[in-house]
């Protein structure tokens, strides 16, 4: 779109129109709080499992990019030609993690990478679906025997989504691109129609089966087949599905089903071990768009409940599978990976949804320092608590003002949902001692007033009302 057809009517005059592009963010105080611990949580996930932190460029040659993405390449953000290097913003932490194995001939690691992507898609930013976006993607490189490493990426998106709180309303589902395959051809589909059907597939989640079945036949297939790869697709469950499989003598024929039902026996074994089964469903619908997943491949989805019904509003929050080829387009050693991403954002979404924002907004500070009746204000003094607070690991604040007034600092403190105030007073602190008020106490509760303490059990006091009258506590940063 040109310059002119953007403009609005304020900059139609010479004003600049101040916004930010669509499908991005800023993030500030308790978002960014709930960003971090998003993000800790995740690390300290990753850390368990041996991983090796990792930071690419924003941007990449765009050669490294195309042709892996499928139907979604068209996304990619072009930018201008500069110093004769035509580059591009990466898409996702993989391929750029590709890149990486390659050029530096690394032939094994457990690597993990939080950082910005961008998808020049059209934004729905209430349903967490953004042009920039993080990613938290794990990756496991190397050979190794079959299923080991893929069982456990499943163990720790449990892990993860444990930790986020989100545990019990996640269900990760997961299939086989080789079983996938080994249906399309079973029913008939042409080997070079096989990635833009997967991607129709795709879709069940959100579309119904007729509208899929459409855009199958608009692809080029009959409706018969069409009809039999919906009586496939349609299943999901647990090893009833392996067990469905089996069961029909034209798909268990199919040598690359076989391969996908060995792998799938395997990894069941494995989740058993880990204690995970229950968390996994089988979906023959799920096919990942993405050209560059040869084995399994999975997507953790959350249903979010209201009192009318259930439904995922949100979408997938996390994905991945198995890219043994991808390393191999980059250089002459093939190095099978397998990982997944998580969509900080999206999760986000569904964390501020749970108002979990709003917790941390009420203690974003623990303790507000004010000065009462002194007509200096107190100033050296309040710092010096706030000091001996924050050394104690208390969140403490104080007027900016030499000389506050008392109405003024309770506002701010009550403003910001801070639960404690620690009010000094100049004959109080002549004999030691100083008051400490719980805020927001109804009235007739009999610390509605306060009560002074000794100086010297400030912090002990502090954190002893905390624990009795703080609230929700703040999400923990580690």
């Amino acid at each position: 779109m040109s310059a002119p057809e953007t403009k609005s009517k304020e900059n139609a005059k010479g004003k600049t129109v101040l916004k930010i592009p669509k499908g991005t963010r800023e993030w500030v105080g308790p978002e960014m709080m709930l960003r971090d611990h998003v993000f800790n949580t995740l690390s300290d996930v990753f850390n368990r499992h041996g991983a090796t932190p990792l930071d690419t460029p924003v941007f990449e040659l765009k050669e490294i990019l195309a042709g892996k993405y499928g139907e979604d390449s068209k996304l990619i953000y072009d930018l201008a030609d500069q110093g004769g290097e035509i580059c591009a913003l990466r898409y996702d932490l993989t391929v750029p993690f590709a890149r990486f194995l390659a050029m530096n001939n690394i032939k094994n690691i457990k690597r993990y990478q939080i950082a910005k992507v961008y998808r020049r898609d059209q934004p729905a930013v209430a349903r967490g679906r953004m042009r920039e976006f993080y990613q938290c993607d794990f990756d496991i490189a190397g050979e190794y025997d079959a299923m080991i490493p893929d069982s456990e990426i499943l163990r720790i998106m449990v892990e993860a989504f444990r930790g986020l709180g989100l545990g019990q309303d996640v269900t990760i589902k997961i299939n086989h691109r080789k079983i996938l395959d080994g249906l399309f051809q079973v029913a008939g589909v042409p080997e070079d129609k096989i990635r833009s059907i997967s991607s129709a597939v795709d879709k069940l989640d959100k579309m119904s089966w007729e509208e899929v079945k459409k855009e199958m036949i608009e692809k080029g297939l009959t409706a018969e087949v069409a009809d039999e790869i919906g009586s496939y697709t349609q299943k999901s469950g647990g090893r009833d599905v392996l067990e469905f499989l089996k069961s029909n003598e034209r798909v268990a024929a199919n040598e690359t089903v076989k391969e996908g039902l060995a792998d799938m026996e395997l990894l069941y074994n494995y989740l058993d071990a880990y204690q995970i089964a229950d968390k996994v469903s089988f979906d023959l619908s799920l096919a990942r768009g993405l050209d560059y997943y040869t084995h399994i491949i999975y997507e953790a989805v959350i249903e979010l409940k209201s009192e009318k019904s259930t439904e995922t509003r949100i979408g997938s929050i996390a994905a991945g599978g198995r890219y043994d080829n991808l390393v191999g387009m980059y250089g002459k050693t093939k190095i099978p990976c397998v990982g997944v991403s998580f969509g900080v954002d999206r999760i986000f979404t569904i964390l501020k949804q749970r108002k979990e924002d709003e917790k941390l907004k009420q203690r974003s500070v623990d303790a507000f320092v004010m000065a009462f009746g002194a007509k200096n204000g107190l100033l050296v003094e309040r710092m010096a608590v706030a000091r001996e607070l924050w050394d104690a690991g208390i969140k403490a604040e104080f007027s900016p003002k030499a000389k506050p007034k008392l109405p003024q600092q309770f506002k701010a403190a009550e403003s910001a949902g801070v639960p404690v105030a620690v009010i000094l007073g100049e004959d109080e602190l002549a004999e030691g001692k100083l008051k400490l008020k719980v805020l927001g106490l109804p009235d007739g509760h009999p610390e509605k007033e306060g009560r002074l303490v000794e100086k010297t059990k400030l912090v002990e006091e502090v954190k002893k009302l905390l624990e009795e009258h703080g609230g929700p506590k703040a999400l923990p940063l580690r």
